[in-house]
């Protein structure tokens, strides 16, 4: 399923865990949109909450402690991830426009609250060795797994998407739900994605709830896409970095796949 919203500003809420198709992803998904003197805070009793800063200037304060976010753009920046369990009161107070992404589960454990940093972000450059011609050039930054967040019942991320590239490609799923919430450098951006076998097209503040079968993305030309990628573990079955490949595109991941592709005659 996908879903446009137009946003504004305050709490943009795209599903609830105990409602609609809330219910498949396991997780409440919103956008935070911010102004110059804004102050939110969150404070859920039974969900931890990952917040995650797509641009701006905000100070995020919880328990004891507090850290200041500037981050120009999701393209040239890595991200600022606060996560915390449940019960633990999170405020933020914006310096500038600001838009937030906001992933929240139910979680009986309890955790210490950690800030992720844009010096900690493990940034995984793939497709970077010519793979597919150079078609699937992407950087995939994980913010928090189950290497990190072993209590965690999520995971969160981003995909940076060049102008013209995929992402989630070859095919794949995994039995764990997921989310993608794009955000194009250029409002009028846009791509495309498959899922759940339905093809849609992504726009700027579009969520993707994936619930089944294989996803793929691809960016138009002449516009980067960044999208939060969150996936909800599930009860016994935590995703682990597993990922079933679509076998009849399986030949792609061979370190020969490009003699096998087909190249324009003229070189063009």
């Amino acid at each position: 399923m996908y879903m446009d919203k137009q946003v504004v500003r305050g709490y943009n809420e795209y599903i609830r865990l105990d409602q609609g198709i809330g219910k498949d992803a396991m997780m409440d998904v919103a956008l935070l949109v911010m102004e110059s003197g804004d102050t939110y805070t969150i404070n859920e009793a039974e969900k931890e909450v990952a917040v995650l800063v797509f641009d701006g200037k905000c100070t995020l304060k919880w328990e004891d402690d507090s850290y200041e976010v500037d981050r120009p753009n999701p393209f040239d920046y890595n991200p600022s991830c606060l996560h915390v369990c449940k019960g633990v009161r999170i405020e933020i107070t914006a310096h500038g426009p600001c838009n937030i992404f906001v992933q929240k589960t139910v979680n009986d454990k309890t955790f210490a609250s950690k800030m992720h940093t844009p010096e900690e972000t493990d940034t995984w450059a793939r497709g970077s060795n010519g793979e597919l011609m150079g078609c699937i050039k992407r950087d995939v930054r994980t913010c928090f797994d189950l290497d990190n967040a072993p209590e965690s019942n999520m995971v969160l991320g981003e995909v940076v998407m060049l102008p013209g590239k995929w992402s989630s490609y070859p095919p794949h799923h995994h039995p764990q739900p997921e989310v993608y919430f794009f955000r194009y450098d250029r409002p009028q951006g846009f791509g495309a994605g498959w899922a759940n076998g339905e093809i849609y097209e992504t726009r700027h503040n579009g969520l993707a709830i994936i619930t089944d079968k294989m996803h793929a993305q691809v960016a138009a030309p002449g516009y980067a896409c960044c999208y939060a990628w969150g996936i909800r573990h599930l009860p016994g079955d935590p995703w682990d970095k597993t990922r079933i490949d679509d076998e009849e595109h399986e030949w792609l991941l061979a370190d020969d796949a490009n003699d096998h592709i087909w190249h324009c005659p003229t070189g063009n």
